[in-house]
């Protein structure tokens, strides 16, 4: 059985009485992966993404789901949607109910679940997210971080296998966007595959099993981050930078440090490399103590005695070498 749960081929869309927004972009995707399309604003991250569940077209070229064409007719596409849930950038643009238990019941109501399936299905959605006890709050007296756990859990609660999420961190501080990378490794680790856009080339970098560059609709490198980010000419054509370990990595290979080796994709990936430096480098000699005094000619005796007790000591002027 093949492990592709996506695959497209060469396909191509371009907005009415616009440019081209994807350009004969072909790729794959294995199942329980997590990939980031990097890429600035206008690479058509956003526009490939809405492809992947149906939402948009594509004009020419083929996108298939489990091995199967994606086909456009209400009843495929509703089978679609259930397999491959889509969290928006924006929570406001996807919340659409006065509370929270309805927001969520609302997929698997559509999906014709019973009373009872629904019930268990948002209970279960919203435990995963950790909004237990939430169900009865109004949306919109949330905070950001929590409406956008809300709009996870509606789509969790249709069960997908694929979860596909715009700029998952857009508008959450460093502290939220931490837990929701979180929760997307959880549901990775229980069988999920994940799908995001970004620019945060930091996000991408330590969390994707690969990373798509992506520009004015076309795939510039696909590839595990160290390579994909590793190719210079591709990130500076994104108009991206450098993630921070893998510059401090490059600049430490410069002068001799890394002769070779896997590249570090997280902190501490780099301390264990810094520690194998330390391991391999001779041992250094540390500096002894120094001692600042006033000295006069009546402690001379003084000093004297105690430059004897201390035979391996120098003595010297300050501004000279001992």
């Amino acid at each position: 059985m093949s492990s592709i749960i996506l695959e497209a081929r060469d396909i191509r869309y371009r907005y009415p009485r616009g440019m081209e927004a994807i350009s004969g972009i072909s790729f794959h995707i294995r199942k329980k992966e997590k990939i980031a399309l990097v890429g600035p604003n206008g690479a058509g991250k956003s526009t490939l993404l809405t492809m992947f569940n149906g939402m948009i077209r594509p004009d020419s070229g083929m996108l298939l789901f489990d091995n199967e064409p994606v086909r456009y007719d209400t009843a495929s596409l509703r089978v679609l949607r259930k397999r491959v849930g889509f969290v928006l950038q924006n929570p406001d643009r996807q919340i659409i109910a006065p509370t929270v238990y309805q927001d969520v019941a609302f997929g698997p109501i559509n999906l014709g679940f019973s009373e009872e399936e629904v019930k268990l299905a948002v209970t279960r959605a919203l435990r995963h997210v950790g909004l237990e006890g939430f169900e009865r709050r109004p949306p919109h007296q949330l905070s950001g971080g929590e409406k956008k756990r809300v709009a996870i859990a509606g789509v969790l609660a249709m069960d997908p296998d694929v979860l596909v999420f715009d700029e998952p961190t857009s508008g959450l501080d460093p502290s939220g966007s931490e837990d929701i990378m979180e929760l997307l490794d959880e549901l990775n680790h229980e069988g999920k595959t994940i799908i995001i856009s970004t620019h945060d080339v930091e996000l991408a970098y330590p969390w994707a099993d690969r990373a798509i560059l992506m520009l004015a609709g076309k795939i510039l490198h696909e590839d595990i981050p160290e390579i994909a980010f590793g190719n210079t000419e591709s990130v500076r054509r994104a108009h991206l930078s450098l993630p921070t370990l893998l510059e401090l990595h490059r600049e430490l290979q410069e002068r001799g440090y890394f002769p070779g080796g896997r590249k570090p994709r997280t902190v501490l990936d780099m301390m264990r490399c810094i520690e194998t430096l330390l391991e391999k480098s001779p041992p250094r000699k540390l500096p002894g103590t120094i001692t600042v005094c006033n000295v006069d000619q009546a402690a001379g005796d003084t000093v004297s005695g105690w430059l004897a007790a201390n035979c391996r000591a120098s003595v010297g002027a300050m501004g000279t070498r001992a």
